[in-house]
């Protein structure tokens, strides 16, 4: 249920980005216009992208909703933080990464908010060897839990690189 709430909400998001004035284009809505819930949204992004870059499993995994599901390029989704945990896990152990994600857009509507994102990402083996450098888009549900926290929902990324 909340995976076809999750593509009417993305389905709306196009529907309101228009709309709503809120960011469009990397076009920031001035932060007099924002509720302090959609100040808190924004900085979830903040707050994921530093999680990811610390490296810290347990940082990274309380940003992300029980349910999360992650699609990545080329591979199948990971659904649910149980599954997500060793998935992640498994990249910190091999990679020291470090991500950079401008927002292209950004919606907060109520509890859920959807941001469009693009990113530059290096990952270099922890074994040693040349760095491994990507490049591409992204798509960033979040929730704005019980315990009032904003958290990841769904990420959803794919390359701008030819498929080798």
């Amino acid at each position: 249920m909340r995976y076809v709430l999750a593509l009417i909400l993305m389905f709306t998001f196009y529907a309101t980005s228009a709309v709503a004035g809120q960011e469009s284009d990397g076009m920031a809505a001035s932060s007099a216009d924002m509720s302090d819930s959609d100040k808190a949204a924004h900085q979830a992004h903040e707050a994921y992208v530093e999680a990811i870059n610390s490296n810290d499993l347990d940082r990274l995994m309380d940003m992300l909703t029980d349910d999360v599901v992650y699609m990545a390029p080329n591979d199948k989704p990971v659904v649910g933080k149980d599954a997500v945990r060793p998935w992640v896990e498994g990249y910190f152990a091999a990679y020291k990464t470090h991500w950079d994600k401008p927002v292209q857009d950004f919606v907060v509507n109520g509890d859920w908010a959807w941001e469009r994102y693009s990113y530059t990402s290096t990952d270099t083996p922890v074994e040693g060897g040349e760095p491994i450098t990507g490049s591409g888009w992204g798509l960033l549900i979040y929730h704005h839990d019980a315990d009032g926290k904003w958290r990841v929902a769904r990420d959803a990324w794919g390359s701008d690189q030819p498929a080798q």
